[in-house]
Parts: C-alpha cells; sequence; structure tokens
C-alpha cells in the first residue's frame, strides 16, 4: 500500500474517530414520552419510555392499545411470517402494541419485522438495568438501508424492570392496555415554535441523503406559510468539524477543509481520488447559511427553501453541476443579492476565523434541555430534539405540538393549502412575459417549476431557466420562442411548422435563430449576380439582380444581353412561328379535302354498284341461241 493511501486511510480514520467521540462525550439528550398502564391493576401507572430515532411519533398525540408478547421469535430479528404469525387487527379493533426483547439484531430491524406483521407500535425490554438511550438508525454502510425510510409505526424502549412486569402479567393471562402519549414529548412556551434542522448540502451519501432533499422538497410549502405568517421561526444549521493541527498541510486535509483545517467536512463519496472534495460541501454549506442570512435581512427568510429546493434540482453532484457557477444562477432566479451572499462567505484560503462557520459550531454544542448535534439531520423544535423520521406530515405534526393548546395556526387544522409562491418573483421559475405563460405551478409542498402545457402545445425545457414551445402548432404561440423579424412591409419568421423543434433562421438570413437572424449580403458574399456585366443590390432577406448599360439580365441563366439582340431574335422567332402555324394550317386543309373526296368516292360506288355492274366487276357471261330458217 502507497504511503498515499496509508495517509489517506489515517484521515477517513480520524474523521470518524471525530464523529465518534462527539456521540460519546457530547452532551447527549434522550427525548422520551410517557406509556400510561390502564390494566391490569398491577401495573396500572405512568412510565417513561424512549422515543427512536427511526418510526413516526405521534407528536401531540395519543395512542390506545393493546399489548401482546409473542411465543416466539421474542426479539424480532427474523420475519414473523416465517412462524405465520400475525399482528392485524379487524376493523374497529383496537391496535396491537408488540412486546420485543433487546439484542440480537438492529432496532430498526424488530420495528420493521413488527410492522409487516401488522403491529401499530414496537415496546422494546431493556435486557439490563441501566438509564434509557435513545433507539439509532444503524449506518447505511452497515446494513441495507432501504427500508428504514419506510418505517412508520412509533416505537419505544422500556426499562428492563417495566418490560419484567409486562411479560408476567401476559404469561398470566391478563390484558395488558396502554396509552402511548406524546402531548408532553415537545414543550409549548408561547405562541411561536421556533426549530432548527441541521443538514447538509452533500447529495451522495445514500438513503439518508436522499430522505433529507425528499423532506426540504416535500416540507417546504408548509414550512414558508407558518414562517411568512409569523407562526414560526426556522433557522437552518450545518455540521462541521477541524483537522487535526499535525494534519493541516497534508494533501487530504486541505482537499476536505477550508479557511485552513478550521472547517472540513467528510469526502461526499468516501474516495479522495474522484468525485467532489470535502472542501466542496463545506463552500457550499457556508454559501446555503449566507444566503439564509441575506435573506433574512431582507424580511424573506423562506426562501432559504426555495434555495437549497432548486439546488438539489439543477446542480446535483452526480450531474458535474455542484458548482460555484450553477449555484449563483439559482441565487439569482431568486431575486437574492449575490454581492451580499458572496460578501458573507468571505475567503476560504484565508488563515483565519469564518464568522458564520465559527457560529456553526458554537451552536452544535447542546444548551438547556438540548443535546449536542452530532449526527445529521438532526431536527430541533423549541429547543428538544425531534426523535423519529423526515417525514413532511410526522414533522408538521411536531412543530404544531409546540404551540399553546388553542393557539395552533390553520395549516396545523387543514393541509389542504395553496402556498401561493407563484406570485412573488415567479417563484424564481422561467415565465415569457410577452405571451403570459409561466412554468410555475403552486402545490401544498411548494411550488414546482415545470414547463406548461398552453392550447394543447407542449412546452419543453429545465422549467428555471427556458421552455420552449414543442410539436404541431408551437408556432401559434409566441412564434414558437424564435425569432421573428419585419421592414418595410415584409415580414420573417425563424419557426416554421415542419420543424419539430428547434429555431432555424429563414433563407437570406443567418443566426441562432432564437435571438438573432441578421440578413446575409448575398452581393458581398458573392452568392448571387456572378456574370460579368452583371450588378448585385443587397435587400433585407434578399436581392435584386440587373445588368450595366442597355443589356437585360436573365435570372435562369445568371446572364446579360443586348436588349437589341433579344428583340431582334424575338420578332424573328415570332415569324418562324407564324409561318409554321401556317404551313401546318395549308397542310392540314389538303388532308382534309382528300380525306373527303376519297370517302365520297368509295360511296358514290358502293351505290351505283347495286344497279349496273361496274369495271371492276367481272362481265357476266352471255347465251346465244340458234334458231332454224324458215
Amino acid at each position: 500500500m502507497s504511503s498515499e493511501a496509508r495517509m489517506s486511510r489515517k484521515i477517513c480514520f480520524l474523521v470518524w474517530f471525530l464523529i465518534v467521540w462527539g456521540s460519546c462525550w457530547g452532551r447527549f439528550v434522550v427525548e422520551k414520552n410517557s406509556l400510561k398502564v390502564t390494566s391490569p391493576d398491577t401495573l396500572k401507572g405512568v412510565y417513561q419510555c424512549a422515543i427512536g430515532n427511526f418510526g413516526i411519533p405521534q407528536y401531540g398525540g395519543t395512542m390506545v392499545g393493546f399489548v401482546t408478547y409473542p411465543k416466539t421469535n421474542r426479539k424480532a430479528c427474523k420475519s414473523f411470517h416465517e412462524f405465520d404469525i400475525s399482528f392485524k387487527v379487524k376493523p374497529g379493533g383496537f391496535p396491537t402494541f408488540i412486546l420485543i426483547d433487546r439484542g440480537d439484531c438492529y432496532f430498526t430491524t424488530k420495528a420493521w419485522n413488527a410492522q409487516n406483521a401488522g403491529a401499530a407500535a414496537i415496546l422494546v425490554a431493556d435486557d439490563k438495568e441501566e438509564p434509557l438511550i435513545t433507539m439509532d438508525t444503524p449506518e447505511e454502510e452497515s446494513v441495507r438501508g432501504d427500508y428504514l425510510q419506510n418505517i412508520s409505526i412509533p416505537s419505544a424502549l422500556i426499562s428492563k424492570s417495566f418490560g419484567d412486569g409486562l411479560k408476567k402479567a401476559l404469561v398470566d393471562g391478563e390484558m395488558v392496555s396502554v396509552n402511548l402519549d406524546w402531548r408532553e414529548s415537545l414543550p409549548h412556551p408561547d405562541d411561536r415554535v421556533e426549530y432548527e434542522l441541521w443538514t447538509n448540502s452533500n447529495d451522495e451519501c445514500g438513503p439518508k441523503c436522499d430522505s433529507q432533499i425528499d423532506f426540504v422538497r416535500t416540507f417546504k410549502g408548509a414550512a414558508q406559510i407558518l414562517e411568512k405568517k409569523g407562526y414560526t421561526q426556522f433557522t437552518p444549521h450545518y455540521i462541521t468539524w477541524y483537522c487535526p493541527e499535525v494534519f493541516i498541510l497534508s494533501k487530504q486535509c486541505k482537499s476536505q477543509c477550508i479557511n485552513h483545517g478550521r472547517y472540513c467536512a467528510p469526502d461526499p463519496e468516501q474516495d479522495f481520488s474522484k468525485g467532489y472534495d470535502g472542501r466542496d460541501v463545506v463552500i457550499q454549506n457556508l454559501r446555503q447559511v449566507c444566503l439564509f442570512k441575506v435573506a433574512n435581512e431582507s424580511g424573506k427568510p423562506w426562501l432559504w427553501w426555495d434555495y437549497v429546493t432548486d439546488f438539489s434540482i439543477r446542480c446535483p453532484m452526480k450531474d458535474k453541476k455542484y458548482t460555484k457557477e450553477c449555484a449563483e444562477d439559482v441565487i439569482n432566479t431568486l431575486g437574492v443579492d449575490l454581492k451580499k451572499v458572496n460578501s458573507c462567505i468571505g475567503d476560504p484560503e484565508a488563515d483565519e476565523d469564518n464568522p458564520m462557520l465559527k457560529a456553526e459550531q458554537d451552536a452544535q454544542i447542546g444548551k438547556k434541555s438540548r443535546g449536542d448535534v452530532t449526527i445529521l439531520p438532526t431536527l430541533v423544535i423549541n429547543s428538544r430534539q425531534y426523535r423519529g423520521k423526515l417525514d413532511k406530515s410526522a414533522v408538521l405534526k411536531a412543530i404544531c405540538a409546540g404551540f399553546q393548546e388553542t393557539t395552533e395556526p390553520a395549516v396545523c387544522l387543514n393541509e389542504d393549502i395553496q402556498t401561493n409562491e407563484c406570485l412573488e418573483n415567479n417563484g424564481g421559475c422561467w415565465k415569457d412575459k410577452e405571451a403570459n405563460i409561466s412554468a410555475c405551478k403552486d402545490t401544498f409542498r411548494g411550488r414546482v417549476c415545470e414547463c406548461p402545457v398552453v392550447n394543447g402545445v407542449k412546452f419543453v425545457g429545465d422549467g428555471y431557466t427556458h421552455c420552449k414551445a414543442s410539436g404541431s402548432g408551437r408556432c401559434d404561440i409566441n412564434n414558437g420562442g424564435c425569432w421573428k423579424g419585419s421592414k418595410d412591409g415584409t415580414s420573417f419568421s425563424a419557426c416554421a411548422e415542419y420543424q419539430e423543434n428547434g429555431c432555424k433562421c429563414p433563407l437570406g438570413f443567418k443566426g441562432d435563430g432564437v435571438k438573432t437572424c441578421e440578413d446575409v449580403n448575398e452581393c458581398k458574399e458573392k452568392i448571387a449576380c456572378q456574370c460579368r456585366d452583371c450588378k448585385c443590390k443587397n435587400t433585407w432577406g434578399s436581392y435584386e439582380c440587373s445588368c450595366r448599360g442597355d443589356l437585360l439580365y436573365m435570372a435562369e441563366h445568371d446572364t446579360c444581353i443586348s436588349k437589341k439582340a433579344s428583340a431582334e431574335l424575338s420578332w424573328s422567332f415570332l415569324w418562324l412561328i407564324f409561318l409554321g402555324l401556317a404551313v401546318a394550317g395549308v397542310g392540314g386543309y389538303a388532308v382534309y379535302k382528300y380525306r373527303i373526296r376519297s370517302y365520297m368516292d368509295s360511296e358514290i360506288r358502293a351505290i351505283m354498284a347495286q344497279y349496273m355492274p361496274l369495271d371492276s366487276h367481272g362481265e357476266a357471261p352471255t347465251t346465244r341461241t340458234h334458231h332454224a330458217d324458215i
């Protein structure tokens, strides 16, 4: 193994060591909800349980059900279908909560198997007496992670002693009825909810990154309504790490960090030899922080949601568009002051603290009831860390649970609303002002930039910077997005119906066909009127040819001839025609007379033949009779 490869592995190990160290020794707070047992009497009371970092907790609500303890597969590490066990209930029945033993497999595996068997919730009994912990999701590298985002049932970890009590009651044949209560899981001190999202601009970290991007897109509409009406105060945050001083000058550290090792991010692909580097992620994270700062100062903090959504669509790493240029294009379409954003970013090469990223690192340290932020993504609501899946409806319920009773905004009561983002700056989407056609569409999830269909004509494009009419009828709408010009009562267009797509300058013009079509000077470029005595005059979109002196231009031969010779030639030609016609007339008359006479002769001969022999017939033989003399 080369020395560079060994160094690369050391850096990777060190980065992950810092992450693990922060998770183990940082200030971590376990978020809890209550579980109330209503029967049997021996277990009646309220118990605490820890909310898992997966599934969908019912923040602000409750769930009532019966507890069951399976006879086999009690750790739920295998599918219950293998044992022909189902926990589904008939319509109208109480939900089933499965009591599962801890150990032997991931918490998420237990929850997934329980959900597939029809369980409404899962209670995991600890296998030793200890303070409650948060059941977390495994790293995608160590387990197949495609099912993690599909876990929808709530989960809770209970103490060993409480679990033993539930098991004994169930073995004794008691019916155990419980009520999971999340109503006080989040504080609600006033009529405004403050929440923050710790996220990352990296989009190459597998299902976890995909989940973050999808959440931002789907939650954007509700978030912007809450923010615009003053119901919430949202703040985005980004985690960065520092490079140990001993490695600051290393190639790997320079590729992962900015400001001389002060702010670093892991390599997106975990491969230093390809793709983007960690420093690219840090700079984009910083750009998103600065955009929020500038937008917030202008009174429009909700533009952060538009920028992050549009950047993920227009500038993904997989398309090699994760660049400064692409990011600035998105910023310009949203109408945010780009100069202020760049000024906030500063110089990534400077050997000094960056005020924005320094504040982000300080904010990672836990305060009050909130623990240290060490994992991504992390959602904090009213200084309490949200547990569960990043799902639009689940997060909206959690935020709404942060309002005091009876002070919830309408969005908490009815999700069927429109965001009307297209009313301002056209939502940052493409728009043809002349034809009043827009690619902006409002949905509850927020606006989308999608090329429209107008009068049966489909527009194609990215929806952000351009849309073009396509197919039949496209020239009837804004001339198909092509060039069109008029001069001296003559009009030309670069759009033609026979062209399925695109614009092409008409004959006599040159250009891109979209913005420009310039007249071709056929005379200057010697395209026409090439004969020796020809004169050429350029016109808009065409040309005119003539001849010098007393000459006549013949276009079909591109030549000049004498007008006099032409006249003589013309009269000779006419006399020749007249003579030919006369000869043809006399000849035709003679043939006609001959045929008429021949016809009459034959008719007369046929008639006379009926009454007398003709020369053409043989004479009839005669019979002579000899008489005797008298």
